[in-house]
C-alpha cells in the first residue's frame, strides 16, 4: 500500500540521518524504557510511554502522545516496542530547544521564584551538591557573571553563562 511505501521511506530517511545521542542517553532510554515495560513484553502501552517521556524530561501532553502512538503502533496492538520509543526518544534528545532546557535549569536555582539568582540561591545549591564554597567565592561567580549589576543573576545573565559553554550551542 502507499501508506507503508511512504512509511518505509520515512524510516530509510531516518535511519541514515539519524540524530547522534550520548552513550549515557541511550543508557537512560533503555532504562527508562524497561522500568516503564512491566510485564517486559519488550512493548508499553499509551500510559506506559507518557510515564516513560515525563521520566525523561519531557512533559508531554495526551494529543502528542497519540500522535506517536498512531505512528509507530502500526499493527495496532495498543504498544509500541523498545525500537520505536529509542527512535522518538533520541529524535526528541537531539531536538530539544537548549533555551527551554537553560530555563528549566534556571529554576534549579531560583526555588524562591524571584526571577534571580542570589547568593542565597547559590548556597543552597552549593551545599545540596555537597560543595564547600565560602561566600565570597559564590559572590565572586555572581560578580563574574551579572551584566546588570544588581548582585543577582537574572535570566537573561544565566541563558548568556550557559550559551557561552560548548553544552548549549
Amino acid at each position: 500500500s502507499v501508506r507503508n511505501q511512504i512509511g518505509m521511506q520515512q524510516k530509510a530517511i531516518r535511519k541514515t540521518s539519524k540524530p547522534k545521542i550520548t552513550e549515557e542517553m541511550q543508557h537512560e532510554i533503555r532504562e527508562a524504557f524497561e522500568l516503564f515495560d512491566s510485564d517486559r513484553s519488550g512493548k508499553i502501552d499509551f500510559h506506559e510511554l507518557k510515564v516513560a517521556m515525563r521520566a525523561l524530561g519531557f512533559d508531554v501532553k495526551k494529543e502528542e502522545v497519540q500522535k506517536i502512538m498512531a505512528e509507530y503502533d502500526r499493527d495496532n496492538t495498543g504498544e509500541i516496542t523498545f525500537e520505536a520509543f529509542e527512535e522518538v526518544m533520541v529524535d526528541k534528545i537531539a531536538n530539544r530547544d537548549p533555551t527551554e532546557e537553560i530555563l528549566k535549569a534556571f529554576k534549579l536555582f531560583d526555588d524562591d521564584n524571584s526571577g534571580k539568582i542570589s547568593l542565597k540561591n547559590l548556597r543552597r545549591v552549593a551545599k545540596d551538591l555537597g560543595e564547600n564554597i565560602s561566600d565570597d567565592e559564590l559572590m565572586a561567580m555572581i560578580h563574574e557573571f551579572d551584566r546588570d549589576g544588581d548582585g543577582e543573576i537574572d535570566e537573561e545573565d544565566f541563558i548568556a553563562i550557559l550559551r557561552s559553554t560548548s553544552a548549549f550551542q
